[in-house]
């Protein structure tokens, strides 16, 4: 199976280049890995360059997890990740899949300075 970089996946989801939305569609036809870190980077610059909203970010996690031929690198994680920002309008995706990844390693608490993170189980706030 062949791996995809976050420009092939934001250019799936976008569809604003409709050459470049074909070559990937093809290119993904006989299926594709996506890591976490491809995803969580999606998911940013989702936000950030093309304003996408909590919901609209929520919608396309779910929509890649459920894809026929893109498979997302640890799914049953980005699902626990998915949950806790489904639930967290003031996390970002990439702080609740490092809480995730933190959790499964066995590695907690994980400390932030960020107090909206640090309000779910398994972090913990750094005091100044």
């Amino acid at each position: 199976m062949v791996a995809i970089d976050t420009n092939v996946v934001v250019r799936l989801i976008v569809k604003d280049d409709l050459d470049q939305v074909a070559a990937a569609k093809m290119f993904v036809a006989a299926g594709a890995w996506v890591s976490k870190l491809v995803l969580a980077e999606t998911i940013w610059v989702l936000k950030s360059a093309y304003r996408r909203d909590h919901r609209a970010l929520i919608s396309t996690v779910e929509k890649l997890l459920e894809h026929d031929t893109i498979v997302v690198e640890d799914a049953d994680l980005v699902k626990e990740a998915l949950t806790h920002f489904r639930n967290n309008s003031s996390l970002s995706f990439s702080d609740c899949l490092i809480l995730q990844t933190a959790r499964r390693a066995g590695h907690t608490p994980l400390g932030t300075f960020d107090r909206q993170l640090a309000k779910l189980d398994g972090a913990t706030q750094i005091s100044k």
